[in-house]
């Protein structure tokens, strides 16, 4: 049901300096998202919220994205570190979500983008120590792992942070 993994995250307590300590292994440039805008927030199944900041470069074959949940409350997605998640592209992310439903996994937080893009984590019952992330990828969802890829072509180590 789930494709080769597209991005790996990390919790960061800090996504700047995160992604300043990785470029200097000459992981890079990093995109920063602060306070991602989100809608339709469910976190355990219950209305939430989810506020949080990314850092994405592309490292290999695969994104990264370094993430940050600001101020949680008792309501925490994010550690302070380690890995966090890994993401998937999928055909169908209805369908995708009642199948990992279906087969075990526990839907910890969905939400939407400010393009109405919907995404989800999911508990992984295989005990991996990380959770499971699903969404198409859209034509803007796209453009945005293209532009992160060809970023880091040839990238000199200049400009390591860019803010979108």
């Amino acid at each position: 049901m789930l494709g080769a993994p597209v991005q790996i995250a990390y919790a960061v307590a800090d996504v700047e300096v995160a992604a300043q300590r990785w470029s200097t292994a000459g992981i890079g440039p990093f995109f920063v998202r602060e306070h991602i805008e989100l809608s339709a927030v469910r976190v355990g199944g219950q209305p939430g919220s989810f506020d949080h900041s990314s850092a994405f470069a592309q490292w290999g074959p695969v994104m990264v994205e370094l993430i940050h949940q600001h101020d949680p409350g008792d309501r925490a997605i994010v550690a302070t570190s380690g890995v966090h998640h890994v993401a998937h592209f999928v055909d169908s992310f209805s369908a995708a979500h009642a199948e990992l439903v279906e087969s075990g996994y526990s839907e910890v937080l969905y939400a939407e983008t400010s393009t109405a893009m919907p995404f989800a984590f999911f508990d992984d019952p295989l005990g991996r120590g990380h959770l499971i992330e699903i969404y198409e990828r859209t034509a803007g969802l796209g453009r945005f792992y293209d532009m992160v890829r060809d970023a880091a072509v040839g990238w000199n180590g200049a400009d390591p942070l860019r803010r979108l």
